[in-house]
This record gives C-alpha cells, sequence and structure tokens, in this order.
C-alpha cells in the first residue's frame, strides 16, 4: 500500500443521530454519526451489555479481524468466547470515538453544507476540538439507542481508561461496573510534551498542507509515522526494550573493514520502529491523529468537580476495579493509587491490584494471565451480584 495515499474509506457499521450534538467547547455538530461493532447477544432485559473503549490508537475492532490491516482484534485476549470478557454471556459494544477515522464523526468526515461530492468538503482541521467527555456523551447516544437504560460494566485501558471514568463519574446510575486499567485521572505535563513532539512532526511534514492534505491525495506520512514512533516507545519499558532487542545490530558488518552506514537500520530496535510507523500511517488518519491527542491532553476529572477527584464519584454506586502495571511509566502505579484513594473517600466499592510486568504501558494488550484472571474474576463476581 502506498504510504503518501489517504486512509482508504472503508464501510462501517454505523448510527446517525441526525439532531447532532452540543461540544463542550460550544460548538454544535450538526449531525453525529456514530461507528461501532458488538459482540453477543443482548439479554430480554438489556441488563448484560458492557462498553469496551479504546485507547488512542484503536478502534472498534475489538475482537474480530481489522477491516483495513487485516490483523486480529486488538483485544481478542480480553473479549471473545470463554474470554474474561465473555462474549457468550455479555452483549459487548465498543464505538469508534468521536472524532476518530473508523466511521464516527471526526476530521475525516465529510463537513455539511462545505461543498459537496468531489470538492473535498472534509471537515480537516476545521473540526472543532473534543474531550474526553463528549467522547463518552456520543457513546451514551449509542447505548441509548440500543435501548440500554444501565450497563453491567465499562472497560478500558490508557484513553480507553480515561472514558471509563468520565463514565462513572457523569453517568453513576448508567454503569454497575467500571474497569479503569492502566490510566489517570489526568494526563500528565511529560504525556502532553510527547504528543507535542508528535504533533510537531506531523505539521512540519511537507504534505501537510495545513491540514487539508487529502486535498492533493496525499499524507503526511513521514510526520505521521515519526509522531507513532515517538508515542511507541512511551508504551514500552526499557526492560522490554532490552529483552526484544538489546543493542543488536540488523545486517551487521562481515568484516572489519566493512562500513556501517549513518543512514541504515543498524539497530534491529530502530527496524522495529520504522516498522510501527509505516504500519500506522496505513490505518490512521493525521487529523484525527491531532484530535484526539489534544482531548487526552485536555482530560482532567478533578478539574471539573473543583479540583477534588473525591467529588467526581461522591455517592456512586458503581463498583470499581483498577489495575496498574509496575513498569509502566506512561500511566505509573501511583496515578491508580491516586483515583482509588478518591474512591475510597467516595464511600466507592473499589478494588485495585497492580501486576507485576516489564513489559510497560502495552502489558494490558498483551498476554499477561494475572490480568487476565484479576479482570476475570472481579467480572464474574460483579455478573453474580447484578443476578447475571
Amino acid at each position: 500500500m502506498d504510504q503518501t495515499a489517504p486512509l482508504a474509506d472503508t464501510s462501517h457499521q454505523h448510527v446517525v443521530f441526525p439532531d447532532g450534538m452540543a461540544l463542550d467547547c460550544g460548538a454544535h455538530l450538526p449531525s453525529l454519526t456514530v461507528a461501532y461493532r458488538t459482540y453477543g447477544t443482548l439479554n430480554a432485559a438489556r441488563s448484560n451489555a458492557v462498553l469496551v473503549c479504546h485507547a488512542l490508537t484503536g478502534d472498534q475492532y475489538v475482537a474480530e479481524p481489522h477491516p483495513v490491516t487485516g490483523k486480529d482484534g486488538w483485544w481478542d485476549a480480553v473479549v471473545g468466547p470463554g474470554r474474561p470478557v465473555d462474549i457468550d454471556r455479555f452483549f459487548v459494544i465498543c464505538a469508534n470515538v468521536l472524532g476518530g477515522c473508523m466511521g464516527s464523526t471526526g476530521p475525516r468526515s465529510a463537513r455539511p453544507g462545505d461543498g459537496g461530492p468531489g470538492t473535498g468538503g472534509l471537515w480537516g482541521t476545521a473540526f472543532p476540538p473534543v474531550t474526553i467527555r463528549d467522547m463518552v456523551r456520543a457513546q451514551k447516544r449509542l447505548t441509548e439507542h440500543f435501548g440500554i437504560e444501565r450497563l453491567f460494566a465499562v472497560i478500558g485501558g490508557s484513553m480507553g481508561g480515561m472514558q471509563v471514568l468520565q463514565w462513572a463519574a457523569d453517568y453513576p446510575d448508567a454503569v454497575f461496573a467500571a474497569l479503569p486499567i492502566a490510566t489517570a485521572a489526568y494526563h500528565s505535563a511529560q504525556n502532553i510534551a510527547f504528543h507535542e513532539v508528535g504533533r510537531q512532526a506531523i505539521f512540519a511534514d511537507p504534505n501537510w498542507q495545513g491540514g487539508r492534505y487529502w486535498q492533493g491525495g496525499d499524507v503526511p506520512a513521514r510526520g505521521l509515522a515519526v509522531a507513532r514512533m515517538c508515542a511507541h516507545i512511551t508504551y514500552l519499558s526499557e526492560q522490554a526494550l532490552a529483552r526484544k532487542f538489546g543493542r543488536r545490530l540488523q545486517g551487521a558488518p562481515k568484516t572489519a573493514g566493512e562500513a556501517i552506514s549513518l543512514f541504515g537500520d543498524m539497530f534491529e530496535v530502530e527496524s522495529y520502529l520504522h516498522h510501527q510507523g509505516s504500519t500506522f500511517v496505513r490505518r490512521f488518519d493525521a487529523n484525527s491523529y491531532v484530535t484526539i491527542t489534544r482531548a487526552m491532553d485536555y482530560f482532567d476529572l478533578a478539574a471539573d468537580h473543583g479540583g477534588d477527584l473525591t467529588q467526581a464519584f461522591h455517592g456512586t454506586t458503581t463498583r470499581f476495579l483498577l489495575a496498574s502495571f509496575s513498569s509502566d511509566w506512561l500511566f505509573p502505579t501511583a496515578e491508580s493509587r491516586a483515583i482509588a484513594r478518591a474512591l475510597n473517600r467516595a464511600g466507592a466499592n473499589v478494588s485495585f491490584v497492580e501486576i507485576g510486568s516489564d513489559k510497560g504501558h502495552d502489558a494490558f494488550l498483551l498476554d499477561e494471565p494475572d490480568f487476565h484472571r484479576t479482570i476475570a474474576g472481579f467480572i464474574s463476581g460483579c455478573a453474580v451480584h447484578a443476578g447475571l
């Protein structure tokens, strides 16, 4: 696939809300489309629904092959028959977030009243800034579309965990159990800094064209790839990088007199990052990347409640499981502990676990048996209390 070509248009299962939606920034989307996938069967009482919230670079294809890349679902280790989120038992919903590029309203969407077919009338950089709360508000519209008044559980990691926390704060009566994984109640200055480096890499790409790159049939591929490479480093740990790659050379000189190219893929870790960047460009939109990273940066749940995180969960009856990973330096354990303390002060039913792992932030997406057993046990226990 040509890495400089725009993301291919793909048809996605979706629902359209023609009345649109008001956003936190004060803008009003004249129409709202939410793309989604579901797994399992909704019971007659509509009480067995589980909402899975995806992370920054995820999408709704949580437990099936991706229509663009053909790769397995991004969380099929957790969602599926006999998995911790068992689709033989639960009705699982996963929606592409507002601002995304897999069918939900976002920068790649046609802008109502702007041109028309063939004129390049997409939102692009004119798409209004969105927040995590806006994303959750769109998901709430989707659950109401299914006639679901109360979700059995909301679960997600990283940015998905932010959405879980926002759900629990904004709609406590609509969430029986919440599982915020490897996340935080606000985005740290360090994380904002990493995001800004990525955005500046995109803006510096000659193909950026002020965010209207699709008009020329190009994408800022180099900039978007660098943004992905930078972010991906934060998803791993030093131990994971050392174990996978160390300082091994790729195509090392065979003789002492053979020169090493200054610009070649000298180290295996370099080749790995280049691969991550190039494959990302094939499935993600640069304007969506800018929009969603900004939404994460804006997130500060306590700030919406007078600076007191406890007030965000005052009087909640939702059951919580918080999980972190010992080698995660992007969303370290201390940030999950801070949420757990706020929930305790609010009198919430909360469990917390730190999973020992050397895989870094990405551990929640990988094969971590202790993590899988923990969430499976929590979900099963909650199902008993919910009468499922």
